[in-house]
């Protein structure tokens, strides 16, 4: 049997407004709002699905995103049209900068209810040769 992962709860302080943000510099489309979820789904067809929970409840989570070089493009032009704060690590030590690990790229920031979100252009370790 394969095991996938299939969705992720997601807390936020508003779902629509988390749900609407990732959709937006993902390029993606935020769901339906279902029960109390609002999906977003991505391409491996794994959902994270936000959910409004007290701001005080919120425990800051980490999720990071395999992109493409042109979907990075995308992504880190939609961040800084927005004017949102990125950086190059996630100490936020580098702040203004990309990384270029493992010969790729990759970016650091937060979202609305203050999860950390990274976009890479190649995995942790790089490619096999």
């Amino acid at each position: 049997m394969s095991v996938q992962l299939n969705h992720t709860i997601v807390h936020a302080r508003d779902n629509r407004e988390s749900a609407d943000f990732l959709a937006h510099i993902m390029d993606l489309e935020a769901g339906e709002q279902a029960g109390p979820f609002i999906p977003v789904e991505l391409s491996n067809g794994v959902t994270l699905d936000y959910a409004t929970i007290p701001a005080e409840s919120i425990t800051m989570q980490h999720y990071a995103f395999l992109v493409t070089e042109a979907e990075f493009d995308g992504i880190f032009q939609r961040i800084q049209d927005a004017g949102i704060g990125f950086w190059a690590d996630p100490h936020q030590k580098h702040p203004g900068e990309i990384n270029h690990n493992d010969g790729g790229r990759g970016i650091y920031f937060l979202d609305p209810a203050g999860h950390a979100l990274e976009a890479i252009t190649r995995p942790y370790g790089g490619f096999p040769s």
